[in-house]
């Protein structure tokens, strides 16, 4: 039949509806926004997908995203030491990192613990967070997961985890509501979160 799709921009949208948030309407609009483009910027942005698949990874010590051993945070000796916040997700950390205020270390989970989709401890870098705990010289860790079931259960595993390190363990302050996902806080809300945090 004439008007059917050729299978190459057929198998584009199907990769593109595999993106979060991307249906087969959106997918079809961004394919033929592709054949659109000058064949420099499209081979660009397959060049920029190839370079984030080969380049990036996790750093050694915190997980965060980073282009070799550490990430820019780890390896800036103008972070404060004593400070670790753990977030669940590198979009906790990014949002975080925008407010400014937060001059400390960070550890990103790679998720929380939700035993219904079953997800437990050991499929999060939790481990590797208390030994790095354990083995630093830190004051305080900062609890930044989500305020969310999940995020709150996953906050006092980690706290019961470590109920005999002698250091402080705060939590964000409800600026953020219960329910609410950190990436999509303001910069004010979380200001005043990180502000405003509580003992765990």
């Amino acid at each position: 039949m004439s008007g059917e799709l050729s299978p190459t921009i057929r198998h584009l949208i199907d990769q593109l509806q595999k993106l979060p948030g991307i249906g087969q309407k959106s997918a079809e609009r961004i394919a033929y926004h592709i054949l659109r483009l000058p064949r420099e910027e499209a081979l660009g942005l397959a060049e920029a997908i190839r370079r984030v698949k080969e380049d990036v990874r996790y750093c050694r010590i915190c997980y965060n995203l980073a282009e070799g051993e550490l990430c820019s945070i780890c390896s800036d000796p103008g972070r404060d030491c004593r400070l670790l916040c753990v977030v669940e997700q590198h979009r906790d950390l990014f949002a975080i990192e925008q407010t400014g205020v937060y001059r400390g270390l960070y550890h990103v989970l790679l998720g929380r613990i939700a035993p219904l989709e079953g997800i437990g401890p050991e499929h999060l870098t939790i481990d590797a967070l208390i030994r790095r705990v354990r083995e630093g010289r830190f004051e305080e860790i900062i609890m930044a997961t989500n305020p969310t079931v999940e995020g709150d259960g996953t906050a006092l595993y980690i706290a019961k985890e470590l109920n005999d390190w002698p250091g402080r363990i705060t939590r964000l302050a409800r600026g953020l509501t219960t329910g609410s996902v950190i990436e999509h806080a303001n910069r004010e809300m979380l200001t005043d979160a990180l502000k405003g945090r509580q003992s765990l």
